[in-house]
């Protein structure tokens, strides 16, 4: 079975510790436990969404801010540049 991480209780994202293809169930661990069905292909090192967000939701890991959504995202969607705004080192705001 593919693995993911939770890094913090508060995390809305999930790190792929196995490379993983959509459809596939990745089980959660660390601070979160269960599976979420990935919705598409995700590499090794990449983020999955373990609750559904809406555009403008913070993205948390590390219990830490990292970004904010730019498109709504459902639980197992690939959490990734396509899909988040990085907020930090920007040098624009």
């Amino acid at each position: 079975m593919t693995r993911a991480i939770v890094l913090h209780p508060n995390d809305n994202v999930a790190t792929l510790i196995d490379e993983a293809a959509k459809g596939v169930s990745a089980e959660l661990r660390g601070e979160r436990t269960g599976a979420v069905e990935l919705r598409a292909d995700i590499p090794y090192g990449h983020k999955c969404a373990v609750i559904a967000l809406s555009s403008g939701d913070d993205i948390l890991k590390y219990g830490q801010v990292i970004g904010r959504a730019t498109a709504d995202i459902a639980i197992g969607d690939h959490v990734h540049t396509h899909n988040v705004e990085a907020l930090r080192a920007r040098g624009d705001r």
